[in-house]
């Protein structure tokens, strides 16, 4: 049995996607079985992968320079990656932010909101810098597999993964892409 070594983490996203990915339940079992190995991921909250890591994958949108380090050194480090979720696939609702200037959006999200009481925006070198836009995964690095939806269905991901397993190059169609 050959064994495929997984990384995964999440971006500028809601964690969703990552959700649907545990959604497979017993399912990630037979994946187990049939030689996936799960190495660096947000549910072991192990997150850089090694240099040899056959399959990353990432959900979210791709928003400052700490995401930015990450997608390119998933890209660095996994043979094949990837883009989980229509954060990842398309920048997602992420990109809304897009037309609001970076010093307004950090205004209303820590100053001024209706709760906030003596809010700061928050600074430091473990926060990463906003980059001019969010954008999807593809944006700043080559990505070999989409899957989108939002979330997208456990079976869609499931599908993907088995196809990487068995050697095939995955495909989804009919109802692995519905949006329900």
């Amino acid at each position: 049995m050959n064994k495929v070594t997984l990384a995964s983490d999440w971006l500028e996203g809601c964690a969703g996607c990552h959700m649907s990915l545990l959604d497979m339940d017993e399912r990630i079992i037979e994946l187990v079985q049939m030689g996936l190995v799960l190495t660096a991921t947000p549910i072991t909250d192990l997150k850089i992968p090694a240099f040899d890591t056959d399959l990353g994958v990432i959900e979210g949108a791709v928003a400052t320079d700490h995401q930015l380090e990450v997608a390119k050194l998933y890209r660095e480090r996994c043979k094949v990656l990837v883009a989980l979720g229509d954060c990842a696939v398309f920048g997602g609702i992420n990109t809304m932010r897009n037309w609001i200037p970076i010093e307004e959006l950090l205004r209303r999200g820590y100053v001024t909101t209706e709760t906030t009481v003596d809010g700061k925006i928050p600074k430091g070198p473990g926060i990463g810098t906003h980059l001019p836009r969010c954008m999807a995964l593809n944006e700043v690095v080559k990505v070999d597999f989409f899957i989108p939806g939002c979330p997208p269905s456990a079976d869609a991901i499931y599908q993907v993964l088995k196809d990487v397993l068995e050697g095939k190059t995955p495909k989804l169609e009919g109802k692995l892409l519905s949006y329900e």
